[in-house]
């Protein structure tokens, strides 16, 4: 093999293998930030993945949110219409967090199917619901404006 092609070939193996390496590497990284979103009625359903950081969103159910005395825990029932997923949130609560209302939660699924929110966030003004909520209530034939008018199941 003449020495300039094979230099060219050794250029071209390099780049090859530095540029798969790169891309291993982000993909790996990545996995970690990925954040898929599940409705109740999937997490109820068993498609969640447990121990997973994932985003859940639905509607607080009214008179379903308890707060500890002594602490900053709260539970509270979420729902789409058509099941309802337990959440457990240790921290101070958005001012805009009410029951009825639209909330998106993060956090992961414990082994008991209780929700441990790092993090809740509720809706900004008295007609938007996150997108993500909106349609996972779409899809359960339960989709309002507000979560206000929803039926709720005890």
């Amino acid at each position: 093999m003449h020495p300039v092609r094979k230099q060219r070939l050794i250029m071209v193996l390099f780049i090859v293998i530095f540029a798969s390496v790169a891309v291993g590497l982000m993909a790996y990284a990545l996995r970690e930030n990925i954040n898929l979103f599940y409705p109740p009625s999937k997490i109820a359903a068993g498609e969640a993945p447990v121990d997973t950081r994932i985003r859940a969103g639905g509607c607080v159910l009214p008179g379903k949110v308890q707060r500890a005395s002594d602490s900053l825990d709260v539970n509270f029932l979420i729902t789409d219409g058509a099941a309802t997923v337990a959440v457990h949130y240790t921290g101070i609560l958005p001012d805009l967090f009410a029951e009825g209302e639209a909330v998106v939660v993060n956090g992961k699924l414990n082994g008991d199917g209780v929700f441990m929110a790092t993090e809740v966030l509720a809706k900004h003004d008295e007609t938007y619901t996150p997108p993500e909520v909106a349609e996972a209530m779409q899809n359960a034939g339960e989709h309002q404006k507000t979560c206000e008018g929803m039926s709720y199941g005890s």
